[in-house]
């Protein structure tokens, strides 16, 4: 396993380009096995569960022709099973998401319960509801669930929680099928309604993505498509971060304002400088930040995914935060090594309670999951001295060339051990 050695004290500045986004890449590369023409994906972040996602894809018989770096084809006219193997699924929750689109497709999938970050119970039972709706006959057994219906029927779906995985997998698998479908309390992330614009583009008819309710009149099927992903908004979160924690001055290129208004309108009440400019979003800081209260919800709150980066710079705020998780009930791994850093948290049920520290130390630490990873990397960007951050095998998953755009930004910062390799 490898690990980050860095060097922190150092304010960052230069440009950053956001890569596209890995939770919107995934469900579309999934999507890619409705059509039995070509679809090209552009935008693609070269990660290793996009690596994990592309395998998948192969095993299924879809075939995959890497363009360059950041494009892939994908061409899905002869798929030769129905049942992505165990030892990729349990690599990654997203793999979950090919069982919409083989149940709408093929009439039947069966799919290993997944894997991914432990951060919280991530349960798939809205999934299933959904396509149980639609007609499916579902049935468990020995760590797998399989899902069968000759075709599937529109049907309408209430969702108990706003579920991004669910959503996107109900409405991949209600394209294809018979008559009109609704999803109700649906989630509103971007990453849906990029799913959303994806199908429509092969074909499908979907409306209000974004919206609570999505309504998907099925169609016959689905044609390939050329398209580009959004870019990454966690990504581009993680950097406005960096240039704060680090009391420096970032430009970031290739982003949408508009996914990224919640976490702006905290670093701005934090006293940090963010500023639209024509060749992108300019962060700024020179001082301490200001204490806030961060509360996590579902789009268009605050991300759960930002959670840990924001606990990272309120570690060195002035006064005391208070930070509300309520989308996952473990995601707080990264508290124990934050401290090891010095910084002064105490956990009270789902909620932390951060009295800022004048500056962090550097410690040996270790990440827990792929935000967490991100979280302490900014911890060490902030402290003096020699931070090593290990289980980097985690922020591999989430983040496109880490060290090399943090060192283009100035940060002293080397991969030692593990190395990124190819997609396909």
């Amino acid at each position: 396993m490898g690990r980050f050695v860095l060097e922190g004290g150092i304010p960052l500045r230069g440009t950053v380009r956001i890569s596209g986004a890995k939770n919107a890449v995934l469900p579309i590369l999934a999507a890619s096995l409705l059509a039995g023409d070509k679809c090209t994906i552009k935008g693609m972040p070269e990660l290793d569960d996009v690596r994990t996602i592309c395998l998948v894809l192969d095993a299924l018989g879809a075939q995959l022709e890497k363009n360059d770096s950041t494009r892939v084809t994908v061409h899905s006219g002869a798929l030769v099973s129905c049942e992505p193997p165990y030892e990729l699924v349990r690599k990654m929750r997203a793999s979950f998401l090919v069982m919409g689109p083989l149940l709408a497709r093929m009439g039947k999938a069966k799919v290993s319960l997944p894997g991914g970050c432990a951060i919280g119970t991530r349960p798939v039972d809205l999934h299933l509801k959904g396509f149980e709706a639609l007609g499916a006959k579902i049935s468990t057994g020995h760590g797998t669930v399989q899902a069968e219906a000759k075709r599937l029927k529109g049907g309408r779906i209430y969702l108990d929680f706003p579920s991004v995985g669910a959503t996107e997998n109900i409405m991949m698998a209600a394209t294809l099928a018979q008559g009109e479908t609704l999803i109700e309390n649906a989630a509103e992330e971007p990453e849906v309604v990029d799913l959303a614009n994806f199908l429509n583009a092969m074909g499908a008819r979907i409306k209000g993505a974004g919206t609570k309710i999505v309504k998907i009149t099925g169609v016959k099927d689905l044609h390939g498509t050329t398209y580009t992903v959004i870019p990454d908004r966690i990504e581009a979160g993680t950097y406005m971060i960096a240039a704060a924690i680090t009391r420096g001055d970032l430009l970031l290129q290739n982003v949408i304002i508009e996914h990224l208004k919640p976490l702006i309108a905290k670093l701005q009440e934090m006293g940090v400088k963010v500023k639209d400019e024509e060749e992108g979003l300019r962060v700024r800081m020179g001082r301490r930040p200001r204490a806030v209260d961060v509360k996590t919800l579902p789009y268009p709150g605050f991300p759960t995914d930002m959670q840990p980066q924001i606990m990272a710079l309120l570690s060195l705020a002035r006064g005391t935060s208070i930070i509300i998780e309520t989308v996952f009930e473990n995601r707080f791994m990264h508290v124990a090594e934050l401290k090891r850093m010095g910084a002064n948290i105490r956990i009270e049920g789902r909620s932390a309670v951060v009295e800022g520290v004048p500056r962090l130390t550097a410690a040996p630490v270790r990440a827990t999951d792929l935000r967490a990873g991100a979280a302490l990397i900014l911890g060490g960007l902030a402290t003096e001295g020699i931070t090593e951050v290990n289980g980097i095998e985690h922020v591999d998953r989430g983040y496109v060339a880490l060290e090399k755009k943090l060192a283009a930004a100035g940060a002293r910062i080397k991969r030692v051990g593990t190395a990124e390799g190819p997609i396909i």
